[in-house]
């Protein structure tokens, strides 16, 4: 197998930081960690993230992926100048390596006064080890000596955008080389401990220091020309949800901890080259199995290819169950960590192909979360199970009910019924695709002992709420008040897709009954009548499919000009959602 390609980073830019944080970031499914530089920059947005882990900050807040204390941060001092407070750089090499997850950079950086040094950063999280981040760096004084000193540590004072999620607990120093940060999320169901190793080369002089939510090493070394500072640093991440020891004596709390460090402990007796190794090994077995290599014209083809795979990767907790795949990833706090249609839709099959195993815990993550569902069927006003159009660690709906503050009346503005509320109200084709997803999985496996608990499950009860979601129209059972895949076209009826994803949901769940002897006769019937009555859009004899009842009758207008900047949505600066609803408009063809 040839080795997967790289990502470079081709010139540094403050414009482009949190673009390049968020393309090379790094991960195992455990924990996300954003490719932010060890350095400071005002745009820089750092992030480290566990799958699973989210926290409501307050009243009219929702639940949201936390942001944790970064450990990536390093300040660096060379003859009392800030590492890169200037910008006089003679050489740039950064660079994301997919076959082993490491990250590189490179730096030649000449200070005021003209003296130059070389400045080099890696670190990878593992793969075998999915607690574990290892970081290095090196200082080398080119052409004068030089007194040197690097400030990291454990810094607690990041936020999602303004808010902070957890409170300190304890911050402590173990020895010469260990500190550990204990945390909890503001509402006391999740602690994290956070410990950190640094292991240093040469003589130096080294001091802790713990304040404003930092716990910082601080090592001062006297570097002669050609001589280079070596600074290893490893961190494990432990944390435990619905704190299953919270309210414990502090000696559980020291235990937790005791044992985190532990762990961190064991691995500092190797080298950052041992442990990469390991983490090689584990990605060169990986890549080994799921590889897909092409031959074309553009080098670019596999380069896309080995990004998507690794990213693939990185963003899937396979091993938690009670987690699943945020629309994205662990790479930063877009749409708050949420989860989406999009995992079962576009992401689950590819691990299905690739290792059932995950694509069955991804399904499972559902199943957990059917109370949730059946809950917001009934308040609703439906039965069977009606899942969140976005989803976090409980099942509840996690869409955003309140927008900005109007600052002319101060009050909260309720999101739009056109914006984010919509989708939790109407795009319910979610459901189906659920379902889609339990069926692909009972085919490609044949596994009887899903099938006949999980998935049976999740079929009747999401082939309950399409039944009871239909209303009757001239002896017909339509599907109406929906949004489609299509979001520029809202609250439609008899969408296309949404009416053939039900249909397709309530046969397989009435086949898979029959097959598997269910015993609910009124269900069987009920589903063998809407399967009989339900009206499903037809082809025209233009051969077209309308996409719902309206489509075809709305204006058309000329979409060169959004087309030509494609992905952008720049129609929504000349119209607003609601006229946008009102024409006849694909928003694919706008995004791509």
């Amino acid at each position: 197998m040839t080795r997967p390609v790289t990502l470079s980073e081709p010139h540094f830019s403050q414009h482009t930081l949190n673009k390049y944080a968020s393309l090379m970031a790094q991960g195992n499914g455990y924990l996300g960690l954003r490719a932010s530089h060890e350095e400071d920059y005002t745009r820089q947005t750092r992030g480290m993230y566990l799958a699973g882990l989210y926290h409501r900050a307050g009243k009219g807040e929702i639940n949201e992926l936390v942001n944790l204390p970064d450990v990536v941060g390093m300040e660096i001092a060379i003859n009392g100048e800030i590492f890169f407070s200037s910008l006089s750089r003679e050489a740039w090499q950064r660079e994301l390596n997919f076959a082993s997850g490491e990250l590189r950079r490179n730096v030649v950086w000449r200070t005021s006064n003209g003296t130059g040094y070389t400045i080099a950063s890696r670190r990878f999280v593992s793969a075998d080890q999915l607690p574990l981040i290892a970081l290095e760096i090196t200082i080398t004084p080119l052409d004068a000596d030089a007194s040197v000193l690097i400030s990291t540590g454990i810094d607690a004072t990041q936020t999602n955008h303004g808010r902070q999620h957890i409170d300190e607990i304890q911050v402590r120093v173990f020895g010469q080389h260990l500190m550990q940060g204990i945390y909890t999320t503001q509402d006391g169901r999740s602690d994290v401990a956070i410990s950190c190793c640094c292991k240093v080369s040469g003589d130096v002089q080294q001091c802790y220091t713990a304040k404003e939510r930092r716990l910082l090493q601080h090592t001062c070394a006297q570097l002669h020309a050609g001589e280079t500072l070596t600074l290893q640093k490893l961190v494990w991440i432990d944390w435990r949800d619905d704190s299953a020891t919270s309210g414990q004596p502090q000696a559980a709390l020291d235990e937790w901890g005791s044992a985190s460090l532990r762990q961190l402990e064991m691995c500092a007796q190797q080298s950052y080259d041992q442990l990469l190794a390991a983490s090689t090994e584990n990605w060169r077995q990986w890549w080994q199995k799921r590889r897909i290599t092409v031959n074309g014209r553009d080098a670019h083809d596999q380069q896309a290819l080995d990004y998507a795979l690794y990213h693939l990767r990185i963003m899937t907790p396979a091993h938690d169950e009670r987690s699943s795949i945020a629309a994205k990833g662990l790479t930063g706090e877009g749409y708050k960590g949420h989860v989406f249609w999009d995992t079962e839709v576009f992401l689950l099959p590819f691990h299905l192909f690739s290792d059932p195993t995950v694509a069955r815990s991804l399904l499972r993550y559902r199943w957990h979360n059917l109370p949730g569902a059946q809950e917001k069927a009934r308040r609703n006003g439906w039965q069977g199970a009606l899942f969140p159009w976005e989803s976090a660690r409980s099942g509840e709906e996690e869409t955003p009910e309140f927008a900005a503050i109007n600052i002319r009346t101060g009050l909260r503005q309720k999101v739009s019924a056109r914006q984010a509320t919509a989708s939790a109200q109407a795009e319910h084709h979610l459901v189906a695709d659920i379902a889609w997803a339990v069926i692909q999985y009972w085919r490609t496996t044949g596994d009887e002992s899903f099938i006949a608990h999980e998935g049976m499950a999740l079929l009747l009860e999401t082939a309950k709420f399409w039944i009871s979601r239909a209303v009757r129209v001239n002896e017909r059972l339509e599907i109406h008040d929906v949004i489609g895949p299509d979001e520029y076209t809202e609250h439609v009826n008899n969408n296309a897709f949404t009416s053939y994803m039900a249909y397709y949901n309530v046969q397989q769940a009435l086949n898979i009954a029959r097959q598997f002897g269910c015993s609910d006769d009124a269900f069987i019937h009920r589903a063998e009548m809407y399967l009989k009555e339900l009206r499903l859009p037809e082809i025209q004899p233009d051969g077209v499919l309308p996409q719902d009842d309206s489509f075809m009758a709305k204006p058309v207008i000329n979409l060169a000009k959004y087309k030509a900047a494609a992905g952008k949505q720049t129609i929504l600066l000349d119209y607003s959602r609601a006229e946008v609803n009102e024409m006849q408009i694909l928003k694919v063809k706008l995004m791509w």
